[in-house]
């Protein structure tokens, strides 16, 4: 029987989400809940020479209980330049950035009116790159409770409490551009420009088990 685990789509993900995927077969994405504010549904984390950095997607919806597939990328804001600018600083000098940085900067510059799309099409990104191998697919509706077995991951990887007092990511060092203190637990970005080919390896001896 396949291991199917259900969760929200993020910005650029940190390595524990990719960590949690590894441990299921199938992974449906939520298209049906409301927005929440303050996650890592349009924020991630870069390590820059000035430290690490927050990156943010600023949204046109502020207000009320607003499905995901409704939030749009307020555009009024250089947020594209300032996220490729912050991006390419951080890591033009990593081993791997040529190799992915094409890429990558043409989804950001896209621009995808929502939210959920510019996510979805870069969660597909690095999960080819990286080489994970999971069969996604949507959810059709919402459920509180979902009416089959499912690992219910939603809103487990928050901003609001810190990796280590979850089960299923380890942090394992590598190699980074910046500093001599190793940074756990960054957007996928920072391991993949670090890493490249190698990094599916290093997220697998990161993963801890659900279970425990």
């Amino acid at each position: 029987m396949k291991k199917i685990a259900r969760i929200e789509l993020q910005y650029l993900p940190c390595l524990e989400y990719f960590c949690a995927l590894l441990s299921f077969d199938v992974v449906e994405l939520e298209f049906h809940e409301h927005y929440l504010k303050q996650t890592f549904r349009n924020r991630c984390y870069i390590n820059t020479s000035q430290g690490v950095q927050m990156l943010i997607v600023p949204l046109k919806e502020k207000h009320g209980k607003i499905s995901v597939q409704e939030i749009r990328i307020d555009y009024q804001q250089k947020w594209q330049n300032n996220h490729w600018r912050s991006i390419e600083s951080a890591y033009r000098n990593a081993p791997y950035f040529e190799h992915y940085a094409d890429e990558l900067k043409k989804i950001i510059y896209l621009g995808h009116e929502h939210l959920l799309n510019l996510n979805k099409d870069l969660l597909s990104f690095c999960l080819r790159v990286t080489h994970l191998k999971v069969e996604v697919s949507t959810t059709q509706q919402y459920e509180k409770v979902p009416s089959y077995a499912v690992s219910d991951l939603r809103g487990t990887i928050s901003p609001k409490q810190v990796a280590f007092e979850r089960t299923f990511y380890h942090p394992i060092s590598y190699q980074q551009v910046f500093g001599n203190t190793f940074v756990s637990n960054l957007s996928i970005l920072d391991l993949l420009f670090c890493e490249g080919p190698k990094s599916i390896d290093l997220l697998r001896a990161s993963l801890r088990s659900l279970n425990k």
